[in-house]
């Protein structure tokens, strides 16, 4: 399978660089796969579009403020993002992260942060990640809730020598976050307010929450031109027994977002029943994939050729997605994880 196959082109203007004022205003794109049709409407209509007795299962894992900017030896600004903690200590923590711009660092050195932080080189772990070590008087938790920033993804553009702005580290983060642990968000969950919530709850559409720590994989594009060829980094995932209760006893399931869609295809048997566990998956759908469990599917608008477009690809076909993506940069709809977003039964 070519991985050109899935291809599309987007403008620039496109691509949403702020979230909606307000979280249920977003646009949705209501595709019926079966009879091919689309409507536009907006998410606060979402619980119009589904049945009593229907589960949402949602990824309740929490963004933490995982993007950090320092200054090399040679004064140049370095990005950076945190990816997994290791070892800790009074004063310090490793951490294993990536580094952009990266060239030109050598072990040993010293990076500074500002306001009473440090960081030193150990080692390069591969071509993309760093180990560093990082220094803090009154310890790094501190430091990440003062001055992290949200992890947002390349695309949306913001200032390096800025403050944290306070709107992306609120909104970059669904409404029912709990369990810290992802450096990207579930973004189809964005676009969810207590309102919308209410209202899903009244007409008997029940919530069933899961927990999948959204990592490094979500930001490595697909390098292979043969889709078969290529590897998603192992991602942390649990679910509890009254969420397993709540969705085999489900008369449809809608995954919420496609870290939760990959969560129930990790656990569901060939019935599609699951049952409460931890563990980790690297579950990588793609045109082709026979869906165990999930029945319907709220997802935003994904970049060409990476992993989540084909998964929707694989859900929705390669053939009616293109459709829809092109009915949607038509009609205005903005792209990525502060865009509008699409709902697939």
């Amino acid at each position: 399978m070519n991985l050109k196959d899935f291809s599309y082109y987007l403008p620039d203007e496109l691509i949403a660089q702020h979230p909606r004022e307000k979280r249920d205003n977003s646009r949705l794109l209501f595709l019926d796969r079966r009879k091919e049709e689309m409507a536009d409407i907006f998410f606060l209509q979402l619980p119009d579009l589904l049945q009593s007795g229907d589960v949402l299962v949602v990824n309740d894992s929490k963004v933490f403020p995982a993007k950090l900017f320092g200054k090399k030896q040679s004064g140049g600004i370095l990005e950076i993002l945190l990816l997994t903690r290791g070892k800790r200590g009074e004063n310090f923590e490793t951490w294993e992260t990536l580094l952009r711009p990266a060239k030109r660092l050598r072990e040993n050195d010293a990076i500074n942060l500002g306001n009473n932080c440090e960081a030193k080189v150990l080692a390069r772990i591969s071509d993309k990640k760093w180990l560093l070590k990082f220094y803090t008087p009154d310890g790094f938790d501190l430091y990440l809730s003062k001055f992290g920033r949200a992890p947002l993804p390349p695309y949306i553009k913001r200032r390096k020598n800025s403050e944290p702005d306070m709107t992306d580290l609120e909104r970059y983060q669904t409404i029912y976050a709990k369990n810290p642990g992802s450096i990207a968000a579930p973004t189809a969950g964005l676009h969810f307010s207590d309102n919308v919530m209410k209202n899903l709850l009244s007409k008997n559409i029940q919530i069933a929450p899961l927990t999948l720590h959204v990592g490094y994989g979500t930001f490595i594009p697909i390098e292979s031109e043969e889709v078969e060829k290529h590897v998603m980094e192992p991602e942390y995932y649990e679910i509890s027994a009254e969420s397993v209760r709540i969705i085999n006893n489900a008369r449809r399931l809608i995954a919420v977002g496609t870290t939760s869609t990959r969560t129930i295809e990790t656990i569901a048997d060939m019935n599609g029943y699951v049952n409460a566990q931890s563990g980790f998956t690297n579950l990588f759908i793609y045109p082709g994939y026979k869906f165990k469990r999930v029945n319907g599917l709220l997802t935003n608008f994904h970049l060409p050729q990476s992993s989540l477009f084909l998964l929707v690809c694989a859900f929705a076909g390669t053939d009616l997605m293109k459709k829809a993506y092109a009915h949607a940069m038509k009609n205005r709809y903005m792209f990525y994880s502060y865009g509008d977003c699409m709902l697939i039964l």
